[in-house]
């Protein structure tokens, strides 16, 4: 039985005050599944230029290269920069267009993402057209469980776009400021605001992060909440693509979903505790285990 993960999505460079780390929410995901030892398969464009060289560099290091990542012959490689509030919330100013704003139909993309046992995409990436209909295709002729991650980052968002991926979705992952913003005019909670989710896209598995008050899933038609673990927070940029990467992981290995919340929950902690999206589990693998 294949068990390959498609992460089709952005790569780009973070650009903090003192420094810039590889980054893009599905290049995290991508990131965290290698490192949690998930077979994975990451689907990009860079820049013909200095930057892009770098990120591809990144990517053969950890095992995410594969010579499907597209090289744009003119859109620069993506540098997105990072602007932290005084608890550490990340806010970020991204370019356009930039290379992954044009990821091109491929035969052999195609291919794969047929025997994908899950496509993990981002509404980000379709802020163009071109990219858009790329994964739109893919998603059209696949049976592979797909995982929409809902990145609202204004104004790269439309709400038609963003309905149209829900409807294609079996798991779509949001934080709280997003459901709330998608679903302003449900009345209740938060948990009227998913069941309200649910009843609109027909989605079996609807899973909301809360920041440091843990997250929340609607999974058949039950709920489950954890309530997160305390860390003394470094920065947020790719908590939830943690959270995300660990999640998928857990369904695929079919593990209860109470553990699967609690281990996700641990890893976007761990991450936040960290300077960047994307720090080695060896740097705190032994806390982190504590919690699993």
């Amino acid at each position: 039985m294949n068990r390959s993960i498609l992460c089709f999505g952005e790569v780009l460079w973070d650009a903090f005050g003192d420094g810039k780390q590889p980054g893009g929410a599905t290049m995290n995901v991508a990131f965290h599944l290698m490192q949690q030892g998930a077979p994975v398969c990451f689907m990009s464009s860079v820049g013909n230029d200095k930057p892009g060289s770098e990120l591809l560099e990144f990517l053969k290091d950890n095992y995410l290269y594969n010579p499907l990542i597209q090289r744009h012959k003119n859109l620069p490689t993506c540098q997105v920069t990072v602007e932290l509030d005084d608890k550490q919330q990340a806010t970020y100013v991204i370019p356009q267009p930039v290379s992954w704003d044009q990821i091109h139909p491929d035969k052999k993309l195609t291919e794969r993402a047929a025997k994908a046992a899950a496509i993990v995409f981002g509404s980000l990436i379709c802020r163009s057209d071109v990219s858009k209909n790329t994964l739109l295709n893919l998603l059209s002729d696949t049976k592979a469980m797909k995982v929409f991650d809902v990145n609202l980052r204004h104004p790269h968002y439309d709400t038609t776009t963003i309905e149209t991926l829900a409807a294609h979705a079996d798991v779509v992952k949001m934080n709280e400021e997003e459901a709330n913003l998608l679903l302003s005019r449900t009345k209740g909670d938060l948990k009227d605001k998913i069941t309200e989710f649910h009843s609109k896209y027909h989605v079996n598995t609807i899973c909301v992060t809360r920041g440091d008050k843990g997250a929340i899933v609607w999974h058949d038609h039950v709920f489950y909440e954890h309530e997160g673990y305390p860390v003394k927070v470094v920065d947020t940029v790719g908590a939830g693509d943690a959270f995300l990467a660990t999640f998928v992981k857990g369904l695929l290995d079919k593990l209860p979903m109470a553990d699967i919340l609690k281990r996700a929950c641990a890893v976007g902690a761990f991450v936040a505790g960290k300077r960047g999206a994307n720090p080695r589990y060896v740097e705190g693998v032994a806390e982190l285990m504590e919690t699993w």
